[in-house]
């Protein structure tokens, strides 16, 4: 059975199990509301009872069930998955094993693994991934046909073992990256001075502490004579939602920064900024790109929205939720988003598709390498996609060394906007926070 024969069969089958479930699809009796839930499993009832009866062999129903339930899984977000009983005792385990990763922020595009920012400093990032890579194949194993939890376990693995990954970029051909597993180290803030007393301030990380590391840098800039200040958001990908609103805070004196959203977008929870935590008053461009997510989305929506400066950059990728485990008979799982993070106004930053998701620049300024790369959504998943044909022999599909060794840097034209923008205004000008 060719690939796209049998992504057909799981997508058709995936899609019977998800609406016969959950709603979505109009019942076969025109008088039943689409979401009544005695009339979905009715659907689902009479789909098993086909397959018991009418398929060619004898169907192992462990199977068949545990296929349903990824299906269900699968049509809801990336981070919502089924996990059977193995998984869940992983999942829950107090001590973790002794495999590191590879160091990189994931997500799913289009069913494909897609890489949201690799960690400064990583092995993925010393090996060439970048933010916007499409992960197409690790080691053997294509990532079309796995959740984004089953994805994250294949690259875990021993601390100095390798593991392969075939990455889809805006190149006429796929790559193959080979990366060294390890631990990761939570990267510093970095920070330097720039004309016109214009303070840089690059964020690396938004894990737990961090914001503590972001204020003393800040205050250094300020020592330094910095009246304004760049905040380089750009390939933060994960962190904690309170570090996020502590840095926000620095800049913004009082108001709302951020809330968490749950079903039927109820807001849970306000998070808003306290007068004595604020630090500095003067302008503040903030950069973001396709790799800014999460954490640092609450940072530059909060400036968006309480008008403290502009966003220059990209669309940022959009994520931010939290998942609860599910346990369920037999001891598997289901691992479910039940908290989206949002700004302040409400808006979450993991919307129902990539064109609702993330933050939207004030000032629109696209990295020449994001013009040129590849979009996930263009591809069908089909094997005659010209960019993912198999490797044929004498094919050289390896990436090069030229292509694994830094090359000149190109001039960075949002971090030079974003210094454009400061420069004209007044250096005695403050704006009010």
């Amino acid at each position: 059975m060719t690939f796209r024969t049998k992504f057909a069969l799981v997508v058709l089958s995936a899609t019977v199990a998800l609406y016969a479930v959950v709603g979505g699809w109009i019942s076969t009796r025109a008088q039943q509301p689409a979401n009544d839930p005695g009339a979905q499993l009715r659907i689902f009832e009479s789909v098993l009872q086909h397959i018991q009866n009418d398929y060619v062999d004898e169907p192992n129903m462990d199977k068949v069930r545990a296929g349903a339930l990824r299906g269900l899984a699968y049509g809801l977000d990336p981070y919502s998955t089924y996990l059977t009983s193995d998984q869940v005792r992983d999942y829950s385990a107090t001590n973790k094993s002794n495999q590191v990763g590879i160091g990189a922020e994931l997500s799913q595009v289009s069913s494909y693994l897609y890489v949201i920012a690799p960690i400064k400093g990583s092995p993925a990032e010393q090996a060439g991934v970048r933010a916007g890579d499409v992960i197409e194949y690790i080691d053997s194993k294509a990532t079309r046909d796995i959740s984004l939890y089953d994805a994250r376990q294949l690259l875990n693995g021993p601390a100095g073992s390798e593991v392969k990954l075939r990455i889809l970029r805006g190149t006429p051909r796929p790559l193959t990256l080979t990366v060294k597993r390890d631990g990761i180290k939570t990267p510093s803030v970095e920070s330097r001075m720039e004309a016109g007393k214009i303070g840089v301030l690059k964020i690396n990380s938004l894990a737990d502490g961090e914001a503590a590391d972001v204020r003393a840098r800040l205050q250094d800039l300020q020592k330094q004579g910095a009246q304004k200040i760049v905040l380089d958001l750009r390939s933060v990908a994960g962190g904690s939602l309170t570090e996020a609103v502590s840095v926000a805070n620095l800049f913004i004196r009082d108001g709302v920064l951020a809330q968490t959203i749950g079903r039927e977008g109820k807001a849970l929870k306000s998070f808003s900024a306290e007068e004595k935590n604020a630090i500095f008053n003067g302008p503040v461009v903030a950069l973001i790109d396709i790799g800014t997510a999460g954490a640092a989305e609450v940072v530059a929506s909060a400036l968006l929205e309480r008008k403290r400066g502009e966003v220059v950059g990209e669309k940022s990728f959009g994520a931010g939720a939290e998942q609860q485990l599910f346990t369920l008979r037999d001891g598997d799982g289901l691992l479910l988003t039940t908290i989206k993070w949002a700004s302040a106004s409400g808006t979450p930053f993991l919307g129902a598709d990539r064109a609702s998701s993330g933050v939207k620049p004030s000032v629109k300024v696209e990295k020449p390498e994001t013009a040129d790369g590849i979009d996930p959504e263009d591809l069908t998943g089909n094997d005659d996609d010209s960019v993912v044909q198999p490797a044929q022999p004498n094919d050289k599909r390896e990436v090069s060394p030229e292509a694994n060794s830094p090359k000149q840097q190109p001039e960075d034209v949002q971090l030079k906007k974003a210094l454009e923008l400061l420069r004209e205004q007044s250096g005695t000008a403050k704006r009010a926070a």
